[in-house]
């Protein structure tokens, strides 16, 4: 049996248009339109779909770790049905104002305090602040090794087989487990389950830890200060060039792009 961990963040729908979204400047906010529920982050949803492939190929547990100060136990349920064995919630209030440093630590503390494993599985990158830096974070803490940008994942007994994308065409990395890797959309779209998927779902064990739980200090969150959150202004100026044909017409514009150095 190996054990396979798959960190998700519930993050907000990244296909929500831009424009809909309002900043509070005071309170340097990006706040959303009203009733858009969250959802699981599509990276990580990839990542999952690297680990249920496993799965299907193999004997395997899979435990997926989601962190955040308020979870919607709907969301992060879905990926119960989606065939994940364990959901592990690590929920705090603190853990609202935690930058990819904390969030590593605590997912960190978090697989130690689960026990054995023999992969971990993150996301590229979370969808809504793209930094793509608390898988390698992860591995670092747990001293492990760590492979990016997975296209395909395979586990054997003692190590693990990625193939990713090079400049040249792709190749092919192994590494002994335990490892971290983080996947890309290659590796395929997570299934969609069924409604008997999302009736067994409820019968899966959730595991519920906040930070005292977890024996990590949250006093020192405080590690950036954003300084100011604003929408800038965008000017459009047009101007129109007169002319008696079309030849007097394309002259008067080279001529004013020349005199304002755009060509």
């Amino acid at each position: 049996m190996k054990n396979i961990i798959v960190c998700m963040k519930q993050v907000l729908d990244p296909e929500i248009p831009l424009s809909l979204f309002h900043i509070d400047t005071e309170a340097r906010l990006a706040i959303p339109p009203k009733a858009t529920p969250p959802v699981l982050s599509p990276f990580d949803e990839n990542a999952l779909e690297a680990a249920l492939k496993i799965k299907d190929a193999r004997e395997s547990n899979v435990t997926v770790i989601s962190l955040g100060k308020k979870l919607n136990r709907v969301v992060v349920s879905s990926a119960l049905a989606a065939g994940a064995d364990h959901l592990v919630l690590l929920q705090d209030e603190a853990f609202g104002d935690f930058n990819t440093y904390l969030t590593a630590g605590a997912l960190a503390a978090a697989i130690k305090k689960l026990g054995e494993y023999d992969l971990i599985l993150c996301g590229l990158q979370a969808a809504d602040t793209n930094t793509g830096q608390v898988g390698t974070g992860i591995a670092s803490m747990l001293g492990i090794p760590c492979i990016t940008e997975a296209s395909k994942v395979e586990l054997d007994d003692n190590k693990v087989r990625v193939e990713k994308a090079s400049a040249d065409g792709s190749e092919v990395i192994e590494a002994p487990a335990p490892a971290v890797v983080t996947t890309n959309y290659e590796v395929g779209v997570l299934r969609e389950p069924g409604v008997e998927a999302f009736m067994s779902a409820a019968k899966k064990p959730i595991t519920t830890w906040d930070a005292r739980e977890l024996g990590i200090e949250t006093a020192d969150t405080d590690c950036f200060s954003l300084v100011r959150m604003y929408e800038p202004t965008q000017e459009g100026k047009c101007e129109i060039l007169e002319g008696a044909g079309p030849e007097e017409k394309a002259e008067k514009l080279v001529n004013r792009l020349v005199e304002v150095k755009v060509i």
